[in-house]
């Protein structure tokens, strides 16, 4: 056991212990980022240059852009580091620090996929007072409390590590400090730390899940009632990119954690993580550039014009 006086430092675990393969996974993951960096960015800079993307819709789709590329940054640059450098140490300040961001940016993640379910839902089934329901004062005000439930369920876990008065030993199974895998090392009662994640799971999963599945029982209860099928084409087509990243998002996160439960493994687990925090952040611009024309549009013309 360790007193958390003298704790100063965790060490993290790595991909593959072959320098062989090192600038392999240097050059690949260095690739990943710079693709996520890039078209997040581009997304950002089609809805702010063209005023027909000015919508609500769109207001959200940047916002979650922009927390993509906080969310992968917390992780992935220490990692290319710890690559480069053959070191894979992390101070104890460091390692609260990037735990409390993953989960606020992930978190975040989380509450505007639901705040955009919201957005279709209302779309859809309440067109007429659409401009009304979802203004700019109640997007800004979404928006700070997605915030602000993101920032109580970071400092949730935070708090929770933060108490604890020792670990096990300061071995971390994972490329980044993972708040299940702190709450593992922590020797102070699990009970606590069990209720903690079961009660942020609930409130920041549970609940947002359901709200989502709520929209779109909604939304497509009002479609069905649709006349003509081009009507219930064009309903369908605008909630198909926010579907795509909902279905990619759980998808991934629940099929991936429960199959990491049974038969688990840390490289099973790092996996897991690195399916959140590099692979899900790279597809989103290219779930919804590719399948909204609007935004297509806008970024031929972008790059007609850099060109």
């Amino acid at each position: 056991m360790h007193n958390l006086t003298h704790v100063s430092e965790f060490h993290l675990m790595g991909f593959s212990d072959d320098p062989h393969l090192q600038l392999v996974l240097f050059g690949l993951f260095l690739s990943m980022y710079l693709v996520t960096m890039l078209g997040n960015l581009l997304l950002i800079l089609a809805v702010s240059s063209d005023p027909h993307l000015h919508t609500p819709m769109y207001f959200f789709l940047s916002s979650l852009s922009l927390v993509d590329i906080c969310f992968t940054s917390t992780s992935v640059p220490k990692m290319l580091v710890d690559i480069l450098t053959h070191s894979r140490v992390i101070s104890y300040k460091g390692c609260l620090t990037q735990m409390s961001l993953f989960m606020l940016f992930g978190c975040m993640d989380d509450m505007l996929l639901t705040v955009m379910a919201y957005d279709r839902f209302v779309a859809i089934c309440h067109p007429l007072h659409y401009a009304i329901t979802v203004s700019a004062h109640r997007c800004a005000l979404l928006l700070l409390l997605s915030v602000f439930l993101s920032l109580v369920d970071s400092q949730m876990h935070n708090s929770t590590v933060l108490l604890s008065t020792c670990f096990k030993h300061m071995e971390i199974a994972n490329f980044f400090c993972a708040p299940s895998q702190l709450f593992n090392l922590s020797c102070s009662d699990p009970l606590k730390n069990t209720v903690v994640t079961y009660i942020a799971g609930v409130i920041f999963g549970f609940f947002p899940i359901l709200g989502i599945f709520f929209s779109y029982y909604k939304i497509v209860s009002s479609v069905l009632k649709i006349p003509s099928s081009e009507g219930r084409c064009k309903a369908f087509s605008t909630c198909s990119s926010h579907l795509s990243a909902v279905c990619l998002f759980y998808g991934t996160s629940i099929g991936t954690y429960l199959g990491s439960d049974v038969s688990y493994s840390p490289r099973k687990g790092m996996v897991a993580s690195l399916m959140y925090t590099v692979l899900i952040p790279m597809l989103n611009p290219f779930i919804y550039s590719l399948r909204n024309r609007d935004i297509s549009s806008t970024l031929k013309r972008i790059l007609r014009w850099k060109v």
